[in-house]
């Protein structure tokens, strides 16, 4: 840090908001008062719950819709009964004595004299959605719905990895794939130079320029091989580590290019950024995970693996 003038770590850096974001962020937080499902997707890295994390600060601050969260950190075994307790943990939170009711109906009906209760709409934030069951969106629309006929709005907000908007989509569970309005972040990133350039001159001591550190060249190379602020504050700080060692300033392109992993546009991590680890790429492939390995490692010559790169294509990797 004393090495390149930096005043705190890159990771520290406040949130990079483009004009994209600002109205996405906008429109969303606008939506949460009418009740609904609304699905927030980007790349692992993209800032999805940092952007939702901001909004429920603000909501918070401004009392006007009640917030409450899924804090299940098993997503593929989140279930409409782990739903509903989350809803009640925090809608009871003052009540030390209430139980939670475990048979349906009696369920339901508590529920909505509980937000009937609160007096304004209720949102419920569910992370790390992409692994949720298809069967458990699908519940969440009656949950939704329950509530909208009791003369209340429930909004039940879906952060995921593009993995999320590929399920919403399929015709299996149009039920709620039709009335889910997704949000994509990884539109709204802009351009990942100009990210470069605002993340040190947040990190820099004042009278450091950001052409001492890195040269227009090294930047552009990052920007061109690195598509989330996850991966900019990866490989960056790695690059820094190499120009440290060796006593280089500013940082080269050739020192940005030592410092990127070599497989790093491979399929496997293109699937794994998207939300695809071996179980999702078996199922979305019905292949085994012998097939999907030798498939992924250049080993198959199945009669499949036309099919597989056409699948593969189909949700936006470059094979």
């Amino acid at each position: 840090m004393d090495f390149f003038g930096l005043k705190q770590p890159l990771v520290c850096a406040s949130y990079y908001e483009t004009e994209q974001r600002k109205k996405l962020y906008k429109e969303l937080k606008f939506l949460l008062q009418a009740g609904g499902i609304y699905a927030l997707t980007g790349m692992v890295g993209a800032g999805k719950t940092t952007l939702l994390n901001q909004i429920q600060q603000e909501l918070e601050l401004e009392n006007k819709i009640c917030v409450s969260r899924s804090l299940s950190t098993e997503k593929n075994k989140l279930n409409v009964s782990t739903i509903y307790l989350a809803l009640f943990y925090d809608l009871t939170k003052t009540d030390k004595n209430f139980k939670v009711p475990t048979q349906g109906e009696k369920r339901e009906r508590q529920l909505l004299d509980l937000i009937k209760k609160q007096k304004k709409p209720v949102a419920l934030f569910i992370d790390e959605a992409h692994d949720i069951h298809g069967q458990t969106l699908t519940s969440l629309k009656r949950i939704v719905e329950v509530v909208a006929q009791g003369g209340c709005q429930l909004s039940i907000i879906l952060a995921g990895h593009p993995k999320l908007g590929n399920s919403l989509s399929k015709s299996s569970i149009e039920e709620i794939g039709a009335r889910t309005k997704v949000f994509d972040i990884d539109s709204a990133m802009g351009n990942m130079e100009k990210y470069v350039e605002w993340l040190f001159k947040q990190c820099l001591h004042d009278k450091v320029k950001v052409g001492d550190v890195i040269t227009p060249e090294a930047s552009l190379r990052l920007a061109q091989a690195l598509i989330t602020p996850l991966q900019i504050h990866k490989y960056l700080s790695a690059a820094m580590e190499i120009a440290y060692t060796t006593g280089i300033k500013p940082i080269t392109e050739d020192i940005i290019n030592k410092s990127l992993a070599p497989d790093l546009n491979s399929m496997e991590a293109q699937l794994a950024r998207i939300g695809y680890q071996l179980p999702a790429i078996c199922d979305f492939l019905h292949a085994s995970p012998k097939e999907v390995k030798d498939f992924l490692y250049g080993k198959s010559n199945s009669p499949r693996k036309t099919e597989f790169l056409s699948a593969i294509r189909s949700i936006g990797i470059a094979v």
